[in-house]
């Protein structure tokens, strides 16, 4: 592999344009970490359309936060005329990329299958799939299921060397475990590298794209091309995104970022980006956002001199929000923040909404009779009825967004927005819900 010259490039905090190269710009928003010769990289994008392929196994029933820098990357090379194929691993899934630490648990083909659907349904909307560099969707499967135990040995394995397998930081951690590593996951690299030849040899494709941690499997497939094939390609990957104290990316209470809205609503979705911090806000427009550079900037210059207005929370939010569910869920999403928050009315919100605007508030089951006490010590608002009726007085709690002055007042049927839930508040920000069963 010494023909391979890579590169690790830190992403720039400073202030400072990235002018008009694309590969300039790509690095200034947070989407390129590692790289082949970064010089004929750059001179084949400039002298376009370079055909360039993204992966994505389904062994989830939902993309993640994680794929989707590889989605907008796919996008960003989109728009500036290349052509982009997205890959989706019917076969590779089956066997499963190796983790850090423990064996993957085998899906059944039906699951796999069907996760690979669902899968190239979210991926779609991202590209446009008509024009001169009009994207192209395929499934390794195709050509990974009619491949032979023979083909899989003398046609890739041969070209393949056990000390380069061994030495990637996954295996070789995994072989220093208890649980070790077996030859099925071992050989994913095997799989990967031959979709890059199999791509090649289709398609024309010459570029690889994925996440950091997948780095030594784009080599794979980099160094399969040279040694089978003779040919020069190029890999590039993204770096891990993280908070900016260099903790991992955050995950919401109830798990990971999903992209399936019956897996993560768009509400919840929303949530999640308008509750960043100030300085991950800012930068994740970068990454997440197709905003001009000079818009993006100009946001962050705004939101310095006026943080309590979170402009980069609500920018990022809404625009990450528009990209992967629509702007119309978006709007609902909004809609139900402000509401939630008292800058709305919700009564005006959809049963849809409202269940998802809810879901993850503390809750107490709505009874007969039971007054606003008892809705603010069972949602655990307060830390009982004396404090309950404290807060009453001081006109600090509220039904549906309407103040409570009354610590007798009775929860009817009626308070039950699409006769399911009443929304309790303390303060302005410390929000309850009371949810009738079934």
């Amino acid at each position: 592999m010494s023909d391979i010259t890579t590169e690790t490039t830190e992403v720039s905090e400073a202030d400072v344009l990235p002018g008009d190269d694309l590969v300039d710009e790509l690095r200034w928003r947070g989407l390129l970490q590692q790289h082949t010769d970064i010089a004929a990289l750059r001179a084949a994008l400039a002298a376009g359309p370079v055909t360039y392929y993204c992966g994505f196994d389904p062994t989830a029933a939902s993309l993640h936060h994680g794929h989707l820098v590889q989605l907008i990357l796919l996008r960003h090379l989109q728009l500036a005329g290349h052509r982009p194929i997205a890959l989706v691993g019917g076969a590779t899934g089956l066997i499963g990329d190796p983790r850090q630490s423990g064996e993957r648990v085998l899906n059944s083909e039906d699951v796999v299958a069907d996760w690979a659907e669902r899968l190239r349904a979210q991926i779609e909307p991202f590209l446009s799939f008509e024009g001169e560099n009009a994207a192209r969707m395929v499934n390794n499967l195709d050509w990974t299921g009619e491949l032979t135990a023979i083909d899989l040995l003398r046609s890739i394995g041969k070209h393949f060397r056990l000390g380069t397998m061994l030495a990637k930081e996954t295996v070789a951690r995994r072989l220093a475990s208890d649980e070790g590593i077996s030859f099925t996951e071992f050989s994913y690299q095997l799989l990967q590298g031959n979709d890059f030849r199999e791509l090649r040899n289709r398609y024309g494709v010459t570029l690889q794209t994925g996440g950091n941690d997948q780095w030594g499997n784009l080599l794979a497939g980099v160094e399969l091309i040279r040694k089978a094939d003779g040919a020069s390609v190029h890999a590039w990957t993204t770096p891990l995104i993280t908070k900016a104290d260099g903790t991992k990316f955050g995950k919401t209470e109830s798990g990971a970022v999903w992209l399936a809205p019956d897996m993560m609503t768009p509400y919840a979705f929303y949530q999640f980006w308008v509750n960043a911090a100030d300085a991950d806000a800012v930068r994740w427009l970068r990454t997440f956002t197709f905003r001009s550079p000079e818009e993006i900037v100009a946001i962050g210059r705004q939101h310095g001199e006026a943080p309590h207005l979170r402009l980069a929370q609500r920018t990022l939010a809404q625009d990450v929000t528009t990209l992967v569910h629509g702007a119309a869920a978006t709007e609902a999403a909004i809609a139900a923040s402000a509401a939630l928050f008292g800058r709305g009315e919700v009564s005006e919100l959809g049963a849809d909404v409202l269940d998802a605007a809810v879901a993850e508030l503390p809750s107490t089951p709505y009874q007969p009779g039971m007054t606003i006490v008892d809705a603010l010590v069972g949602t655990g608002l307060v830390k009982g009825r004396n404090e309950a009726r404290r807060a009453i007085g001081e006109g600090g709690a509220s039904l549906n967004n309407v103040k409570v002055g009354d610590e007798e007042r009775v929860i009817e049927t009626g308070d039950l927005l699409h006769g399911r839930h009443a929304l309790v508040r303390r303060g302005r920000r410390t929000l309850g819900v009371v949810t009738a069963e079934g």
